[in-house]
Order: C-alpha cells, then sequence, then structure tokens
C-alpha cells in the first residue's frame, strides 16, 4: 500500500458513521438538509410553470426570431443556468474550505433576496439578470446539499437517504404547478399571479434558514481540515442521539479505510487517479440536463404547441408533476439494491423511450400517463445521478469536484433552451423528444462503460486508486 495512505482522523469518523443505523435523528438531519434543497428546486421549476403568466405579460414569448434572442422563454431559462454554472463552476470551493454547513446557509440567503428582487421586474434584461444572480447562489445550494447528504449518513443507507431527500426535494414540483394554475390567471393586488408564485418561494426560503440551526457540521469535513477534537465532538453527539433512539449499544466500527490525509487542490481531479471519473461525469452532466430540464423546463409550452388551451395545459402539468415526489419514494424499495451506476443509465433509457411515445399523442388521456411515466424516469435520474457524482470523489475535494463536474450540466443547459425553442418551432414535438434521445444515449454509454460502482462502498474506499482499494470492478480505464 502506498505509504501515503494511512488511516486518518477522517478516516476513523467514517468508520464510526458508516456503522450508525438510521434512526429518527440521522433521517431528521436529512430532512433538514433535504429542506435546503425544497426551494432550489422550488426555483428551479419556476420556469414552465409561470411561463405562460410572463407570456401574457408581454414579457417573453414562446419562440424568438433569432437562435439566441432574449426577448423569448429560452431567454430566462438560459439566465438561471447562467447562474447556476457560475455557482456550480466557481463557488462551490467556498464549500470544502468555510465548511458544508456555512456555505449551506449563506448561500439560501443569496437566493432569497434575488428571487425577491426578480419578482418585481418588469423588463426581460431586469428578469433575467436577477434570475442569473439568484441562480449562482442555488447552484452552490444543490452541490452543498448533495456533498454535505454524503458524509453524513451511512454507506448501506446512501441510496435511500439520497432518495428521501429527492422527494422531499421534489414536492415543490406540483406545489408550484398548482399555484401557477390557480394564481396565473390573477391579479391580487394589483400584481401578476406569476409574482406571486416567485414571492412564495423566496419568503419560504427564510424558513429553512432558521432550521439549519439545527444543523451540525459534517465531522468528515471538521477531520479532514484538522479540526479533529469538534469533529470528535459532533461524531460523539450523533452517536449518542442514535445510540438513545436505538435502544442498543452501537455496533464497532469496521476497521478505517486508509486514504490521502493531504489537502485537497481542484487539480488533483484531473491526475490519473480521478481523470476518467472527472471525464465521464463532465459528458454525462452536460448531456443529461437536455433530457431532464428539456421536458421539466417546456411541459407547459409543449403542450400549448399541440394545440391544448392554457387553463388545461397547466391542469395536466399539475397532475404530471405528481410523479416528482411520489417516484423517488416507491424507489427506496430498490435505491441500494440496484447498483447506481445501472440506476442512472435505466432512467435515461427510460426518458428517451417515453419521451417519443409522450411526444406523439395528442388525447389528454395518454398525454398525462405518458407525461407522467416520463416524469418519474427524470426523477428517478435526479436522485441516482446526484448520489452517484458525490460518491467519486475523496473528503478533501469533494465539493468542489462536484462542482466542477455537475457545472457541465448548467452550462449546456444555458444552450438547450435556445436549441429546444428552434428545434420546435421547425420540428414541432417530435423533433424535440429525438433530440433528447440522442443526448440520453451519450450518458448511457459514458456511465455504463466508464463509471464505477458505489453501493454498500464507503465513500473512502470509492475514491481510492484500483491497485489500492483493490476493487476489481472498478477497471475504467484511470478510474480510481
Amino acid at each position: 500500500m502506498d505509504a501515503t495512505l494511512i488511516a486518518t482522523p477522517a478516516a476513523e469518523i467514517t468508520a464510526r458513521l458508516d456503522r450508525l443505523p438510521m434512526t429518527r435523528h440521522m433521517w431528521m438531519l436529512v430532512l433538514l438538509i433535504s429542506l435546503g434543497g425544497w426551494f432550489d428546486t422550488y426555483a428551479i421549476f419556476l420556469t414552465g410553470s409561470i411561463a405562460p403568466g410572463m407570456f401574457a405579460d408581454k414579457i417573453f414569448t414562446p419562440t424568438t426570431v433569432s437562435l439566441f434572442g432574449f426577448t423569448g422563454l429560452a431567454s430566462f431559462i438560459a439566465a438561471l443556468f447562467t447562474g447556476l454554472f457560475i455557482g456550480t463552476m466557481f463557488f462551490t470551493q467556498a464549500a470544502d474550505r468555510f465548511g458544508r454547513r456555512t456555505v449551506f446557509t449563506y448561500s439560501l440567503v443569496w437566493y432569497c433576496v434575488a428571487t425577491l428582487v426578480m419578482a418585481f421586474q418588469y423588463t426581460p434584461g431586469g428578469v433575467n439578470l436577477w434570475r442569473l444572480i439568484a441562480g449562482i447562489g442555488i447552484g452552490v445550494e444543490l452541490v452543498t446539499v448533495d456533498t454535505f447528504l454524503s458524509e453524513l449518513v451511512p454507506k448501506r443507507a446512501r441510496g435511500r437517504v439520497f432518495a428521501i431527500q429527492q422527494s422531499i426535494g421534489f414536492i415543490p414540483v406540483p406545489l408550484v404547478a398548482l399555484l401557477a394554475w390557480l394564481l396565473n390567471p390573477t391579479a391580487p393586488f394589483g400584481l401578476s399571479g406569476w409574482r406571486w408564485v416567485v414571492i412564495i418561494g423566496s419568503v419560504g426560503a427564510i424558513i429553512v434558514w432558521l432550521a439549519r440551526l439545527k444543523l451540525p457540521e459534517s465531522p468528515r469535513w471538521l477531520a479532514q481540515q484538522g479540526r479533529v477534537e469538534e469533529a470528535d465532538r459532533v461524531m460523539s453527539a450523533i452517536e449518542a442521539k442514535v445510540a438513545a433512539e436505538s435502544g442498543r449499544p452501537l455496533p464497532s466500527p469496521e476497521p478505517p479505510v486508509a486514504e490521502d490525509p493531504r489537502k485537497g487542490r481542484l487539480a488533483e481531479i484531473f491526475n490519473p487517479t480521478y481523470r476518467s471519473r472527472t471525464i465521464m461525469l463532465s459528458v454525462a452532466n452536460f448531456f443529461q440536463t437536455i433530457g431532464f430540464y428539456g421536458f421539466a423546463n417546456w411541459v407547459p409550452t409543449l403542450l400549448i404547441a399541440k394545440g391544448i388551451h392554457v387553463s388545461q395545459t397547466l391542469e395536466y402539468s399539475f397532475i404530471i408533476a405528481f410523479a416528482y415526489p411520489l417516484f423517488p419514494l416507491l424507489s427506496t424499495l430498490f435505491a441500494d439494491r440496484i447498483e447506481r451506476k445501472w440506476q442512472v443509465c435505466l432512467s435515461c433509457i427510460g426518458i428517451a423511450i417515453f419521451g417519443i411515445a409522450f411526444s406523439l399523442q395528442t388525447a389528454a388521456g395518454p398525454l398525462i400517463i405518458i407525461g407522467t411515466l416520463q416524469t418519474m424516469m427524470n426523477a428517478w435520474l435526479s436522485f441516482s445521478a446526484h448520489n452517484y457524482q458525490a460518491e467519486l470523489f475523496p473528503t478533501r475535494v469533494r465539493a468542489r469536484a462536484v462542482g466542477f463536474v455537475y457545472s457541465w450540466s448548467r452550462f449546456s443547459t444555458i444552450f438547450t433552451g435556445f436549441f429546444i425553442a428552434a428545434i420546435l418551432q421547425r420540428f414541432g414535438v417530435p423533433g424535440v423528444f429525438m433530440f433528447v434521445a440522442s443526448a440520453m444515449a451519450v450518458v448511457v454509454i459514458s456511465i455504463a462503460l466508464f463509471g464505477p460502482r458505489t453501493n454498500h462502498r464507503s465513500l473512502e474506499e470509492i475514491s481510492r486508486p484500483v491497485t489500492q482499494a483493490g476493487a476489481p470492478q472498478d477497471r475504467a480505464p484511470q478510474a480510481g
């Protein structure tokens, strides 16, 4: 074994965490972290639901006269994802430097203020500017939630935990669709209904900001930073609460997995140990959001393109959106049984198949049924991919590594909206979903060929090189 790999305090903390049962206290931590992603999801899924209201106010149009026109809905989508790209690419390293809990808190405040200001803008430029600024905070928050969650739960429960987190996080999808359905046709106190949908999400984030006071810092991160005594205090407090709730002594920790104790640098994810993982996840992220947001952000617009009335469109979108929080709950039955990489691949295949089927329907019943199945695949892709990418890098660089690879999903979506708008205008809804299916094929190939397995393995074991971890399943070139 490489002499630089030793049983560090961080590795010992990991061994103590991985033996914990999932008691009420552990699930409460999962709930509090998940609430941080609740309003992020709310903000992201605003797009499709409030689009008809913004069309009515003549702020945006469904399509544009030129590919990159800034008066169309595509520019609103691009503004958000430009902000998300900036946040995930350049600011997520803050979570590795200042801690998961601190960044989790302040990125929520950032989002709340920027979104509230956006609600009172009346020009495409003003709306897009503040949407971009809000997107920076959301981008940091999403990566911090994934990182925080992966470090606080035992290895045998990560699949279930991420499924539950996504179920909680997706509750805003039907909620925002319902609010848009009810409020878009109205103008309480002289403000258009879509503006109230935005305001409600912004104000609600304050509640989560207050709830974060009960969250501990990640003991893994504290130990990795050399704050061993503090990490031990946090870990001991968690162990005491779990032991009291379980009513029996905690099992003995497994031998800690040796790891590199050095401080992390972003350049590390391009060395031979992690290079192929970095490339594989960057490619997969670049293409997966074409399928995910190609449907999620455009459902009402695609339905309108099929000739369905706006009020019916919002009603159908509301019904379809219920699959987002419900499917992750169902998937807890298999989230830790099916290897994570294959869950990502299967969900992408489902998105391609059901997307094409959706594009060929015109009747209400089939549209709702197939749209719901498509949404289920989206939800499956979301929780399995978020879980998977948070497992593949070591604690010392986890936030910045996930931020880097995840940022390519944000980058591609800046342009995806423009391309979908152009394809919709020229080739209709079937053309949009052929574009989506092609993107999903790229994701499946990249993950299937180069993705290592992660189920039931400690984060430290997953992050070690093949020759040191002794895991024959990780034989992707340079994958580690």
